[in-house]
């Protein structure tokens, strides 16, 4: 008998245990530990922070179907990770740490064969000063989070409704954010609503951004196919804000945000004020903290993790200048090198250097993109690592699944307006993520699969998703032959 440890239940770590339980027979134990309750598909939060959506549309518990599909479910948060076990525990194991009565925290150690380490970031709302709900600004980045997103949202729609003006400011909190993708989305939705509110001429909105130009969304931007012409995602991402009447502010970097104003950097040095009714502001991600120890108890968290955080996997992490970095030097089978029965899947994993160029301002401040590793990447890194670890389990020999984003396609329906009828979505492929300019010399992807379009189908395309991919995560009849 195995044991697989699964940390975390977000897409990547749900998707790795769905299909570990599905691979593996009952003599082996799949183990999912995750602080969450629920199960949340990140990407219709957007919905759901305007209240278009409810909480209930966007995720559900756990529990439930991991007791019907025979996964055991521990709700806890992990803290270490005891590789080559301990004088006390002979086994690998991490340690735990779940509520008891009260508050009081009890920690407690589960043992693995092998380790999944699938914990997603840490919010790193602290990274400015003033960033976050609870603070001065709102987030999407969870269910409750866009709950309350909504209620400001719906609470500015009255009072325009009485005749105010409003500036909603929608983007990113900090010089190295990434999720570009979700803040552009917010906010094109966003407009949506207020004309569909009838208050759109009360409002200005304003998208701000780390990001070197428009439409880099941490992948250095691409080039794409529309309508039979080759165009930049910049050009294609100023088109959809511009016929909007949405103004940009790009290069900047949050210093700092209190009641009503955020201070920002731009990449020139300039210092500039803003104020706001509304801010939907992205933070930076970090790894959640998770600590290492040898067998003898020293401290190892230098060697599995990177200096933000995440795991250390199969990729070259050699310091070199941005151009000499290549498309190789990216992870393919997400395996710790120190400890070959632990894994990394989506976001937990430490990318090996930026795709989108690095800039500093001159006072040393960073100030680009940083690497996306959310949604269909993090499904498919999931997927593979479940198979690897799988075949491991069952003594198949062969080498292990691949799955290098610089190898990998990915999808993106940015919609406007969550209705059948009213709407449209952007919709973008690149093929691969992860540019590669050894095989492509010109513009780095294939253009036959990089493509953008804007319009009504793609809308109809990000509803689908929505359904089918909540269909999949509660693990129906069929589930697997939906793709991630």
């Amino acid at each position: 008998m195995s044991r697989v440890v699964v940390l975390g239940a977000g897409i990547a770590g749900h998707t790795a245990a769905s299909y570990l339980r599905t691979w593996l027979d009952r003599s082996h134990e799949v183990v999912v530990v995750s602080p969450q309750t629920y199960y949340n598909w990140v990407p219709s939060n957007i919905w759901l922070g305007l209240g278009l959506m409810t909480e209930q549309q966007v995720s559900f518990p756990l529990a439930p179907v991991y007791s019907r599909a025979g996964i055991r479910f521990e709700q806890a948060r992990a803290i270490e990770i005891h590789p080559e076990g301990s004088a006390d525990i002979a086994s690998p194991y991490v340690v735990v740490e779940e509520k008891r009565s009260g508050q009081t925290m009890e920690r407690k150690p589960i043992t693995y064969d092998y380790l999944i380490n699938a914990t997603g970031p840490k919010l790193n709302f602290a990274a400015t000063e003033g960033l976050g709900p609870g603070k001065h600004t709102v987030s999407v980045c969870t269910p409750d989070h866009a709950v309350e997103a909504a209620k400001t949202f719906l609470a500015l729609v009255d009072r325009m409704k009485q005749g105010e003006r409003c500036r909603f400011v929608i983007g990113t909190g900090h010089g190295m954010c990434t999720c570009q993708g979700a803040a552009f989305e917010y906010v094109v939705n966003l407009e949506f609503e207020l004309r569909q509110h009838g208050v759109r001429d009360k409002a200005e909105v304003i998208f701000l951004t780390n990001e070197y130009e428009l439409g880099d969304f941490g992948m250095d931007g691409a080039f794409i196919r529309r309508n039979g012409y080759i165009t930049p995602t910049n050009i294609f991402t100023e088109s959809v804000l511009a016929e909007r009447d949405i103004w940009s502010i790009t290069r900047a970097h949050v210093r700092k945000v209190e009641h009503g104003r955020l201070f920002y950097e731009t990449l020139t040095g300039e210092e500039h004020e803003l104020t706001f009714d509304m801010a939907m502001l992205l933070p930076p991600f970090a790894g959640v903290g998770l600590r290492a120890f040898d067998g003898s108890g020293g401290d190892i968290t230098a060697q599995l993790f990177a200096p933000n955080g995440f795991m250390k996997v199969d990729a070259n992490y050699t310091q070199r200048p941005y151009e000499d970095w290549k498309a190789a030097d990216w992870p393919r089978t997400y395996q710790c090198p120190s400890y070959d029965n632990i894994f990394a899947a989506g976001i937990a994993f430490a990318p090996p250097h930026p795709i989108s160029r690095p800039h500093t301002s001159p006072s040393g401040t960073p100030i680009y993109a940083t690497a996306p590793r959310t949604g269909m990447p993090s499904a498919t890194i999931g997927r593979v690592v479940a198979r690897s670890i799988a075949d491991k389990v069952l003594g198949k020999m062969g080498p292990l699944h691949a799955a290098s984003m610089a190898e990998l396609g990915a999808a993106c329906v940015a919609s406007s307006g969550a209705s059948l009828f009213k709407g449209t979505a952007a919709s973008m492929t690149v093929f691969p993520i992860v540019p590669d300019y050894d095989r492509y010399p010109k513009y780095g992807r294939d253009l036959k699969y990089t493509t953008g379009e804007i319009g009504l189908a793609g809308h109809w395309i990000k509803l689908l998703l929505h359904y089918m991919f909540l269909y999949k995560a509660h693990l129906r009849m069929g589930w697997r032959a939906i793709p991630e």
